[in-house]
């Protein structure tokens, strides 16, 4: 379905009964993820949860309306939220869409009855990390240079082409083990628009830095990470884990930047057990 909010035009995919909690479930890679990852991950999910899963401004089949900003996209999230009734929402992010999640868990506190972030960061002080782990790896795939990375990191990306083959570059250091078929479908699957990359990477991310307000989320939190992430590596979900009060990290042993697939059956179940622990929310009437 699409929904309109905030005058753009949202693709929205709705799993599980109308009257269960919710979960929202926010994406990553501005420009290049869609609702279909998240939806994947947390479709088991949906016997006991309504999961909302929705392409952000800017992404997928959504429409191209900047700014593509931190705040437009929690303000899009929270008019979603309220065009489908729901008092306190289960919020869910990962990768960028945790640096979502994270902004409107502390935007509308009183909106948010629990969050699980994965494979993300409160800040930008694990990047020269993530190169490191990128260039270690430049021989067995040579088109990753430092030259690329700058493009990537800084948003500087020429164009949606040129996007498509920068990410084809990378897509192979997401999974724990090398899977050419995975890197290709990732690629073949993605929608590529620069301008929301360029945006959310040399405008937002400069300034990026939540490490000291974690402390004021105070609803129960789960921090979910691959071991082998390379982009957003163990150290960053360990940083939000010190900040955020009674927060529980789990590490996944198999996996890349990308557990609620590459461990899914695990994942859920961790998830599951989260909520079932921390009570479950109620859907507003």
């Amino acid at each position: 379905m699409f929904e309109t909010v905030n005058g753009v035009r949202l693709r929205v995919d709705v799993q599980g009964p109308d009257d269960a909690p919710a979960i929202y479930a926010h994406h990553g890679a501005p420009g290049l993820g869609t609702h279909a990852t998240p939806k994947r991950a947390f479709a088991p999910l949906a016997d006991a949860f309504r999961v909302v899963t929705f392409d952000a401004r800017g992404s997928g089949e959504s429409d191209a309306v900047p700014p593509y900003t931190h705040a437009q996209w929690v303000a899009d999230l929270d008019a979603l939220r309220a065009r489908f009734g729901d008092a306190r929402i289960v919020l869910t992010g990962g990768s960028y869409g945790g640096y979502v999640a994270l902004e409107y868990a502390l935007a509308h506190p009183d909106r948010v009855s629990h969050l699980i972030l994965r494979d993300t960061s409160a800040s930008r002080r694990f990047e020269e990390a993530a190169r490191r782990n990128a260039l270690a790896r430049a021989e067995e795939f040579p088109e990753i240079t430092e030259e690329l990375l700058d493009t990537l990191f800084q948003g500087r990306v020429a164009d949606d082409a040129a996007f498509r083959d920068a990410f084809a570059a990378v897509a192979p250091l997401y999974d724990a083990n090398v899977d050419p078929k995975a890197a290709r479908e990732r690629v073949a699957n993605a929608t590529f628009r620069a301008d929301t990359h360029n945006q959310a990477f040399s405008k937002n991310l400069p300034d990026y830095d939540l490490v000291d307000r974690l402390h004021e989320i105070r609803v129960p939190t789960l921090i979910c990470v691959g071991r082998h992430d390379w982009i957003t590596p163990v150290e960053a979900s360990e940083e939000i884990a010190a900040g955020i009060p009674d927060s529980e990290l789990v590490i996944f042993e198999h996996s890349g930047h990308s557990p609620q697939l590459q461990e899914n059956e695990r994942f859920v179940r961790v998830v599951r057990e989260f909520l079932a622990r921390h009570g479950q929310p109620g859907h507003a009437p």
